[in-house]
Parts: C-alpha cells; structure tokens; sequence
C-alpha cells in the first residue's frame, strides 16, 4: 500500500525566500511543491484541498507583519498554523548579464524587500526608481524573460533566484539591517493540533463587540492577569467601516496550556468573535518561561478549590 507524497504550496515563484523557508522546513525530496502568484492563492488552494499546506510570510524583523497573510488568515474558511521557520534575509542586486551598475536606472522588487535596502540604494544608486513586482524572484523572472524589455535593469532578490535565471550579480548583501529575519508560518486545514512542547505559539485573531474607550486594554487583562506574554500585537480593519479594526496575535503558550485555555474563555465572553489559528512549536525552541502561580498546576488547584466551596 503507497501513500500519495505530501503536496505542499507556497508563495511564488521559484525562488522566493518562502521556498527558502518550506526547503527548510522539510526536505525537498518526497514531496511536490507549487508555487502560487500570491499568498490569498496560496492559502485558498489550502482550503480547497488542492494541496496539503502552504508557506507564507507573515512577519518580518524590520516591516513587521505581512498584511496579505494577516487579513488572509483573519476571514474565509477556518485554517490552522502547524508551524513556522525563521529565515535570514540576505539581498542581492541582479541584473542581465554584460549591464553594469552604471546603466542601472529602475530596480525591481518587493515592496517589503525594497523597505529593507532603501539605505543602501540611496547611497549608492540615489537616482533608480522602484518598480514593485508581485515578489523578489518574479523580479529576478522578469529579467529573463525574453521578449518585450522590462520596466527595469536590476532586481533586487535572493543570491538563489539570480542565480537560478542566470544573473550577474552586481552586489550582495545590501539590506540595511544585516541581521533582518522574515518569519513564515505554515498552514493547513483544521484538524489535530501540533503537541505541546512547552515552547509553543499561539496565534489569534480578535474581535470587539464594540469600539469603546478601554476596549484594547479590556483584551489585554485577559492575558495579563494569566501571566501571558504577547509576542505579536497588530491591528488590522476588519474592511466592514472606517474605524473598524479586529487585533492579530501571537501568544507565548500553547491551548492546551491551562492559563492559555482560560484566557481563551475569557475572550470568547468580551468578545464579539476569536478567530484561533492553531497552536505550534515556536520556531526558536526557548521554553516558555512560566510563573509558579500561572503553572497548570496553579490552575487545577484553584479550581478544586471553587469546587469544594460550592459542594461544601
């Protein structure tokens, strides 16, 4: 008996710092990966069941998070994050061969990616235009397409798709900030959860009944007084109003945590809606810190506490 390979999307094209991300995550072998334009195409091909799970950027060290993903994973169908890889980001200026520096007058790229070499272009090529294309390796494709010539004479994009469409590189390693990380989580459709490892993530995303002063703060306490730490906090409109937003988390701890479970009870009863997204490994393996009176331990023995009060 032989079981179908794992079929596992991403976002594209060949290239790209997500299949940097899903290669890191499991071994290319064994298994079919399909790349999509986009992360919405990515993660609806999820839910459609036509592939197992997708790799998508959903934070980086220097922009933050990555809108697409967010407000992807905040409506439609249910999904669920198994897990997340952190990947370095080293740039590179590309172009055709036999075209130097000299002759560079518009640069493709990312607009996340061109956030992060901004720096380096004003010092050394100030006079370029940025010319945003759908990501860093589909400005590398851009270049060697055949055809009609492109809007520009370099890309900015990783060493692996210069490389892979046959550029010269005219300069490596040009991000402002050496040490930047895009974060990328991996996503499936609803079904078991991930063990607890006791160095987990959770991710949420959380609705207000009403906009009211102290509303933030009122989510907050859910947390606060159940010794959690936030390790992502991000607002994003629910596109319903002008004004109406909905809070993108991550939370230090996994659902099956007691002080996680009751913060999660918490929420659900402030708030009008709490979408979750699964509970993971984090990706840097450090044991959540936990204090003696949050620990499950803590928890249970309150709990048999209120119980022996109300049966006398």
């Amino acid at each position: 008996m032989t079981t179908e390979a794992p079929r596992y999307g991403y976002f594209g094209p060949a290239g790209t710092f997500t299949q940097m991300a899903l290669d890191a995550w499991e071994p290319a072998a064994g298994r079919e990966q399909v790349p999509y334009a986009s992360v919405e195409a990515a993660l609806e091909a999820v839910r459609a069941g036509a592939v197992d799970a997708a790799m998508v950027p959903i934070e980086n060290s220097v922009e933050g998070g990555v809108s697409a993903t967010l407000d992807a994973l905040a409506s439609g169908g249910a999904l669920l994050v198994v897990g997340e890889v952190l990947v370095p980001v080293a740039f590179v200026l590309a172009a055709r061969q036999g075209v130097p520096a000299a002759r560079v007058r518009a640069v493709g790229t990312h607009s996340h990616a061109w956030a992060q070499v901004r720096g380096w272009m004003a010092a050394h090529l100030p006079d370029a235009t940025y010319v945003p294309t759908l990501s860093t390796a589909a400005a590398a494709a851009g270049l060697a397409e055949d055809g009609d010539e492109p809007a520009y004479e370099a890309a900015v994009c990783a060493p692996v798709a210069a490389a892979n469409h046959g550029l010269h590189v005219l300069a490596e390693d040009i991000g402002d900030n050496r040490g930047a990380v895009t974060r990328f989580v991996l996503v499936a459709r609803p079904g078991r959860l991930p063990e607890r490892t006791g160095a987990d993530k959770t991710t949420l995303v959380l609705y207000q009944r009403e906009d009211h002063a102290g509303g933030l703060l009122e989510l907050l306490e859910q947390f606060a007084v159940r010794g959690i730490n936030l390790s992502r906090l991000e607002s994003r409109p629910t596109k319903d109003s002008m004004g109406s937003y909905c809070f993108s988390i991550d939370i230090e701890g996994h659902v099956l945590d007691e002080r996680v479970g009751e913060a999660l009870v918490g929420l659900k009863r402030v708030c009008e809606d709490v979408r979750f997204l699964g509970s993971y490994p984090a990706a840097h393996g450090a044991a959540t810190k936990v204090s003696r009176h949050t620990s499950d331990e803590s928890f249970a023995q309150a709990r048999a506490w209120l119980q022996g009060l109300r049966h006398g």
